[in-house]
């Protein structure tokens, strides 16, 4: 297997100076990044961290991937050493198995094992928000995602009146499975709130909360429990049930509004193979980058703080923006929780868009989880005689605001593919941003200094106007780059790995994510405002690839909003 610290890289002639203009304490690349990203994966180990302490005498649920698609034989294999098959993972090449821990070095033997990781816990992490990123510009022009399916892996979905069609009175989520259990409806109150932001038609509040594309079908794949709760297995089920079910339902969109911690390269991550399979078989994913921007355990301020699988470089991950209540986007600021890059061990140059996502009102779960716990979330909409809606925040109610405006996008020009999509929605996003923000918690009273640099807004704010309206057509591989340090220099660059994706890269030598590059010298210039500001410690105190972030409930940020 090749191992991504050891891959040549090809570096962009964009030069990340650290001089006068970033101040004495700069964005997170620290003295570490050559030398973790290089030894990261030394050795020939093929079981993660997280199983080296688990006590040999239990059992324990694995994810076990292969060099090939696991055949009768590699089941044996297994079955061999006592375990037992739970689900096969053909989309990652991986299959779920339930074994004692003391087999698992055995395991490690077989040639045809490449990796083994634990069945790991993943949680969940409307007013203005259709106005502020453009919606209503695609509305005018009758776009509204109809003919195309997005696939919701969250929570469930539960019946509601704005997701009916208006004109025949039949439900718009068109399939229905629960991979952890019977029951397809939303018990914890996050999916159907995330699918409402997606594809609500507004019908119960007289088209005052609408959502992104009103005629979208949904497709409900509910992975979470009625805490939230899921795991690495189920939602790589989901994924490949949404890739089987593409052709039928027209999927052209996964939203993943969830995450959790990052614990190896998103090379060796079943999560992240598993969203690969979805892009290269003709599906955006869309995920949720995280809501961990206001830790500072490790003296990073929120940097390298995203979720995985929003630490792959094929998917579109989404950091959450402040409308301020108002449709223009001059007054709107980073949320201070949203997750900043550059991501953990591989340092992927991290969020790739910003959107809408503090205090959106969308879909209520009635007697869900997040229903009962916080009632004064309720939203009472006009004509209604109870509570339809219902307010949350995080960078998971940002994500289906892109989830959405992919879905007008690609009504409009279906014959668009993944890497076109998220190149179009990365060039033509808005780059007008303030130099920095702050906020003050209103319990804990700690102000959050917030800099609108590359790792906090990424290529910037959600533009669907200017996506539509843009005709470019990307012809090569859109992954995100790779934030490189030399120590000698004290220069970062941001590089696209050739030894991988070819030359095809549409970034190519010159990281232009709209009408203006980066600037060499003292001055770095994101589009037409300077976006690194002087809220990390560049230095020895970031510690680089030897931690990894906790993980952050949505609905954490959903009781304080900002």
């Amino acid at each position: 297997m090749v191992r991504q610290g050891h891959r040549k890289q090809k570096s962009t002639a964009v030069r990340l100076s650290k001089g006068a203009a970033w101040g004495t304490r700069l964005v997170g690349l620290a003295l570490f990044v050559l030398l973790t990203t290089s030894c990261a994966f030394a050795g020939p180990e093929k079981i993660a961290n997280d199983l080296q302490a688990v006590d040999p005498t239990s059992t324990v649920n694995v994810i076990v991937q292969f060099a090939h698609v696991p055949t009768d034989t590699d089941h044996q294999n297994v079955r061999n050493m006592g375990g037992a098959l739970l689900r096969n993972l053909q989309s990652i090449k991986a299959g779920l198995y339930s074994l004692s821990a003391s087999a698992l070095p055995g395991l490690s033997n077989d040639p045809n094992v490449v990796y083994i990781s634990p069945d790991r816990q993943v949680k969940g992490s409307y007013d203005y928000a259709p106005a502020t990123v453009g919606a209503n510009i695609a509305w005018q022009f009758g776009l509204n995602g109809t003919g195309i399916g997005v696939a919701v892996i969250d929570s469930g979905i539960t019946d509601h009146p704005d997701l009916h069609d208006p004109a025949t009175g039949a439900s718009r989520v068109v399939y229905s499975e629960s991979l952890i259990d019977s029951n397809t409806a939303d018990l914890y109150g996050h999916g159907t709130h995330v699918a409402g932001i997606v594809a609500s038609n507004g019908a119960s509040s007289k088209g005052a909360f609408p959502g992104m594309a009103s005629n979208v079908r949904l497709i409900n794949l509910r992975v979470l429990d009625q805490s939230g709760s899921g795991t690495d297995g189920a939602i790589i089920a989901a994924i490949h049930r949404a890739i089987a079910l593409r052709d039928t339902y027209n999927i052209r969109v996964i939203n993943f509004s969830m995450g959790r911690p990052i614990f190896e390269s998103y090379n060796l991550d079943p999560l992240c193979q598993a969203v690969e399979a979805a892009w290269k078989a003709g599906i955006v994913v869309v995920v949720a980058a995280g809501n961990n921007g206001r830790d500072n355990s490790y003296g990073n301020y929120g940097y390298r703080t995203i979720t995985s699988p929003g630490n792959d470089p094929y998917v579109i991950t989404v950091g959450a923006m402040k409308t301020a209540d108002t449709p223009i986007v001059t007054d709107d600021t980073i949320a201070s929780y949203s997750s900043k890059g550059p991501t953990l061990l591989d340092h992927i140059v991290k969020p790739d868009l910003v959107a809408p996502g503090n205090r959106l009102t969308s879909l209520r779960a009635p007697g869900s989880t997040l229903d009962l716990q916080y009632a004064g979330n309720r939203v009472t909409s006009t004509g209604s005689l109870a509570p339809a809606y219902f307010i949350l925040s995080g960078t998971s109610m940002a994500t289906p605001v892109v989830s959405g405006a992919v879905g007008l996008l690609l009504q409009n020009q279906p014959q668009l593919t993944p890497d076109q999509v998220k190149a179009r929605l990365m060039k033509t996003a808005s780059k007008t941003f303030p130099y920095s923000s702050s906020v003050t918690d209103p319990i804990t009273l700690v102000t959050y200094t917030s800099y609108y640099d590359i790792f906090t807004v990424g290529a910037g704010y959600l533009n669907i106007g200017g996506a539509l309206a843009n005709t470019d057509l990307a012809t090569g591989s859109a992954l995100s780059p790779t934030a490189v340090l030399d120590p000698t220099t004290g220069n970062a660059t941001l590089s696209v790995d050739t030894s991988i994706w070819g030359s095809s890269v549409i970034w190519g030598t010159s990281v232009v994510w709209g009408t203006s590059a980066f600037v060499n010298g003292s001055s770095v210039i994101w589009g037409t405002s300077v976006v690194w500001g002087s809220s990390v410690v560049w230095g020895t105190s970031v510690v680089w690839g030897t931690t990894s972030q906790t993980s952050s409930e949505a609905v954490k940020v959903a009781v304080c909003g900002e």
